[in-house]
């Protein structure tokens, strides 16, 4: 891996230990069927990282089609997605992979990015849920902040 890479794969890490806490959080008494939906789906923005890396090395990670029937979790994802990028490097990141949305291709920094983007927005979907279950969250629930 490369530092590009290191970048993505942090902030990726980080999005995803920071939904994990806000969905720590959801009071056992209030967990109903929508935060669960929601919890389904935070898992699929997850999954779309390993559909990614699996794009860019379909022998060496055929493996990652298993995820989709195991009930894999938040930590299994992170595994996985740690495994994808110890084989990407940052000449990677520009390759063109073919979506069902654009067929000539979009390079894997671009799908990377988008998949970043899905999990960001319905973590602060489930942000907003959890504050209003009135739990107290704020900035520190939704970001790591450095320097501090």
């Amino acid at each position: 891996m490369t530092r590009l890479c290191d970048s993505v794969l942090a902030k990726i890490e980080e999005q995803i230990e920071r939904t994990e806490h806000l969905l720590a959080l959801v009071p056992a008494d209030r967990l109903d069927c929508r935060v669960e939906a929601l919890a389904a789906h935070l898992l699929d923005c997850m999954a779309g990282f390993c559909a990614v890396l699996a794009a860019v090395e379909p022998e060496r990670l055929a493996h990652f089609q298993r995820l989709r029937t195991t009930g894999a979790t938040a930590a299994t994802y992170r595994a996985h997605i740690e495994e994808g990028f110890a084989l990407l490097t940052d000449a990677d990141l520009g390759k063109l992979i073919p979506t069902v949305f654009v067929p000539r291709g979009e390079t894997v920094l671009t799908l990377l990015l988008g998949n970043l983007e899905h999990l960001i927005n319905h973590k602060h979907q489930l942000f907003t849920s959890v504050k209003e279950m009135g739990v107290a969250v704020g900035t520190p629930d939704l970001y790591c902040l450095r320097g501090k």
